[in-house]
């Protein structure tokens, strides 16, 4: 399986035309098929030789396409990662031509072709760290003590379905479970 998922990413990487790349779909139906033999070829070791050789010769002659499709693979994967969190209105699926896309860019967006990071990271806590073992506070902001913080810890076990009594019920059951006899 996992020789399987190697082949097919290093054959999509290089046979990466899209339908919109193709005049009918009948051409890019012919693609999908020949790109599934190569890597049937590939992964059962039918003909390996002459596969890889028709291999490198597509990645010499559509060089230029696949590094073309690979950039508009990886702007619009950007541009979706930006609108899923939030920090752009530009809409998920890129423009079918190679031209950069200035125009839909918001201002907080640097433009084409220049870097932008592959993700934004949420913002560090500010304040300072509560150490283990700290009080914990009510919603009054006074410190709890043991007694008020057991009944509220017993609390949420019982709105989450768990009581004590299965606790003990459960690790008696365990325990019986454990003995072997011979």
């Amino acid at each position: 399986m996992n020789k399987e998922i190697q082949v097919r990413r290093r054959v999509q990487n290089i046979y990466n035309r899209r339908e919109e790349d193709f005049p009918n779909l009948r051409a890019y139906n012919d693609y999908l098929e020949e790109v599934e033999d190569i890597i049937f070829n590939l992964i059962e070791g039918v003909d390996v030789a002459v596969t890889e050789e028709k291999i490198a010769r597509y990645q010499e002659e559509n060089a230029e396409a696949i590094v073309a499709s690979r950039a508009r693979r990886a702007e619009e994967e950007a541009a979706a990662l930006r609108t899923e969190q939030g920090f752009g209105a530009r809409s998920t699926t890129a423009p079918a031509t190679t031209e950069p896309v200035n125009a839909a860019v918001s201002s907080s967006m640097p433009p084409a072709g220049q870097y932008a990071p592959a993700m934004f990271l949420p913002p560090r806590p500010t304040g300072q760290p509560v150490p283990l073992g700290a009080p914990s506070y009510n919603a009054n902001g006074e410190p709890e003590d043991e007694e008020t913080k057991r009944i509220r810890e017993e609390r949420g076990l019982r709105a989450g379905g768990w009581t004590m009594e299965l606790n003990r019920r459960r690790t008696m059951e365990e325990a019986f479970l454990s003995i072997w006899v011979s």
